[in-house]
C-alpha cells in the first residue's frame, strides 16, 4: 500500500509498505544485478551506506545460478543475506539488449543466453515463475523495451502484445503467490509502460494498463537513447494517466539532476547502475559536481571525496589515498568508490524527501539539478 505523506506540485512524499518493510519515497534502489554491488560491497555494506531497496536482475539470476537453486536456498533475500525489500526486474530490457538471436512471438522471446549460448524461452509465465522462486517483494512485468527510435506502428503492436502479457503476469503471479510452498507469498506485481517517445501511445497505454488496478506502475523504455528533455516531456505526458494512490517508478534513471527532475514530475522509484559504474571508474558524485579522483590534482589532497558527505568512506579516507588505490590498481579502490557514490545517491533521496517535508524542494531543486549533474 502507497500512503501521500505530503506534495508539493507535482513532487510527491510518501511511503510503500513490502512484505520485508516500509519504503520511504522517493527512493533510489540499489542495482544488484546478479545479487551483489558490482564493486565489493555486501548486504551489510548495504544497510551503512542507507540503502532501502535492493534491485537484482530476473534474466541473469535465472542464467546463473538458476532460480530454482536460489529458491532451495530459501529465495533471494536468504541467499544473499539481504533482510530489506528486493526488487526484481522481470529480464525483458537484458534480453531485448543483451541476447544476439531472438524470436520475438505472442507467447514469449525465444533467444540464446549472452553466458553460454544456450536456447532460453522466456513469456510472462515463465518470468514470472522465475521471480516467484526468487521470492522479491516487488516483481516487474514482462515486456518488450523497444529501441528509439523505432516506427510508429511497430511500437504500437509492441504496446498492445505487452498489455496482453501484463494481463498473463497478473493471472500467473497470482497462482504462484497461492501456492502452499511460496517464497514470498505477497510480492506484488508492478506493471510498466511503453510507447518510445510517442505520447499518445504512452498515454493509451497508461489508461489501459491502469484498468488492471496493480499495486504500482512504471515507465519503461527512457533513458535509452532520447534527449533528457525528451524523457521529461514523456514522463509529463504519461504522469497525469497515473493512479494517484499507486507508486511511480522511472527505470533505468538517472544522473542526480534526471533524479531531481524526474522527482518533480511526480516519480517515486528511481534506479541506475550509474553510480557504481562511475564508481568503478574514478567518477565521484559530490554536493559541487562530479571529480575525477585520478586526476594528478589529488595525489596530495588530503581531503575526503566531499566534505559536506557523511558517508565511511569520506569519514575515514582521503582523496590522496583513494587516488593511489586506483593508481595501485587495487580493488579497494572500486570498494571505497562505490560505497561512497551509493551512499551520495542515498543520501539525495533522501535529502529530497526531507526538503518535500519542510516545503523547500523547488529551492533545492534550483540549487542542484545543474550543479550535481556538472564535471569539475
Amino acid at each position: 500500500m502507497y500512503r501521500l505523506i505530503c506534495q508539493r506540485g507535482h513532487a510527491r512524499r510518501g511511503e510503500f509498505d513490502t512484505p520485508h518493510g516500509k519504503v520511504q519515497t522517493p527512493v533510489f534502489m540499489n542495482v544488484g544485478t546478479q545479487g551483489a554491488i558490482k564493486g565489493a560491497l555486501s548486504a551489510r555494506d548495504l544497510k551503512e551506506i542507507g540503502c532501502q531497496i535492493e534491485l537484482s536482475n530476473t534474466y541473469h539470476l535465472h542464467v546463473r545460478p538458476g532460480d530454482r537453486l536460489i529458491r532451495d536456498m530459501g529465495g533471494l533475500h536468504r541467499f544473499m543475506t539481504w533482510d530489506g525489500p528486493i526488487l526484481t526486474d522481470s529480464g525483458g530490457f537484458q534480453i531485448f539488449s543483451l541476447a544476439s538471436l531472438r524470436k520475438i512471438k505472442e507467447e514469449g522471446v525465444y533467444f540464446n543466453s549472452h553466458v553460454d549460448g544456450r536456447h532460453i524461452f522466456m513469456g510472462p509465465e515463465e518470468s514470472m515463475r522465475i521471480q516467484s522462486n526468487l521470492g522479491s517483494d516487488i516483481a516487474m512485468a514482462f515486456d518488450e523495451c523497444v529501441k528509439i527510435p523505432s516506427p510508429r506502428e511497430y511500437v504500437e503492436r509492441s504496446c498492445e502484445r505487452t498489455t496482453r502479457w501484463l494481463s498473463r503476469c497478473k493471472t500467473a503471479l497470482a497462482a504462484y503467490n497461492a501456492e502452499p510452498d511460496a517464497v514470498n507469498p505477497g510480492q506484488m506485481l508492478f506493471g510498466i509502460n511503453q510507447g518510445a517517445v510517442f505520447h499518445d501511445i504512452r498515454i493509451d497505454h497508461m489508461k489501459r494498463i491502469a484498468e488492471l488496478d496493480l499495486p504500482g506502475y512504471a515507465i519503461g523504455g527512457l533513458a535509452v537513447g532520447e534527449t533528457h528533455q525528451e524523457m521529461y516531456d514523456t514522463i509529463e505526458a504519461v504522469e497525469a494517466y497515473m493512479p494517484k494512490d499507486k507508486p511511480r517508478y522511472l527505470m533505468g534513471v538517472g544522473t542526480p539532476g534526471n533524479i531531481i527532475e524526474g522527482v518533480a514530475r511526480g516519480v517515486d522509484f528511481f534506479d541506475c547502475v550509474m553510480p557504481a559504474r562511475n564508481g568503478r571508474h574514478g567518477h565521484l558524485f559530490t554536493w559541487d559536481g562530479i571529480i575525477n579522483i585520478k586526476n594528478q590534482k589529488y595525489e596530495r589532497d588530503d581531503s575526503p571525496i566531499d566534505p559536506r558527505c557523511s558517508c565511511p568512506v569520506c569519514r575515514r579516507y582521503s582523496r590522496a589515498y583513494i587516488r593511489h588505490l586506483f593508481k595501485a590498481e587495487e580493488m579497494l579502490a572500486m570498494r571505497l568508490a562505490v560505497a561512497h557514490n551509493l551512499y551520495f545517491y542515498n543520501d539525495l533521496a533522501a535529502r529530497i524527501r526531507l526538503s518535500l517535508e519542510e516545503d523547500s524542494f523547488d529551492s533545492f531543486r534550483r540549487e542542484f539539478t545543474e550543479k550535481l549533474d556538472k564535471r569539475i
